[in-house]
């Protein structure tokens, strides 16, 4: 039985986004649709990689790191994708830690100053 392929505006609803962004991300070679004509067919490989995007994304990889990250796999297989990921991995897991730092020592000096600021008004 044949998966069923997902139209522009299903993808997009899928994914909560805009046709601007899938059809930018295939300008960018992230996704590569099925067309027919003009109209746009994002079969199980194409959803798979949406997926991967929007998570890495959020992890905050960059869509070049992404693309190139998913490209290994069409080129060199699981093995070599699975290493590269664990040093983007690693690398990003270190960015974030010394954002989340960064951000507790904010979060302290504004709870400071605003209680400073709560005992003077008193």
């Amino acid at each position: 039985m044949a998966r069923r392929m997902l139209n522009l505006k299903e993808m997009c609803a899928k994914f909560e986004v805009t046709p601007r962004t899938l059809r930018y991300y295939e300008y960018i070679e992230l996704l590569a649709p099925t067309r027919e004509g003009r109209k746009r067919f994002y079969g199980p490989r194409e959803i798979a990689r949406m997926t991967i995007i929007l998570r890495g994304k959020r992890f905050g990889f960059s869509l070049e790191e992404l693309r190139q990250w998913l490209e290994i796999y069409d080129t060199d297989g699981t093995e070599e994708q699975l290493r590269v990921f664990l040093d983007l991995s690693e690398r990003q897991l270190a960015t974030l830690e010394k954002q989340r730092a960064e951000l507790d020592k904010t979060i302290s000096e504004l709870r400071n100053l605003r209680e400073q600021a709560l005992a003077m008004s008193q």
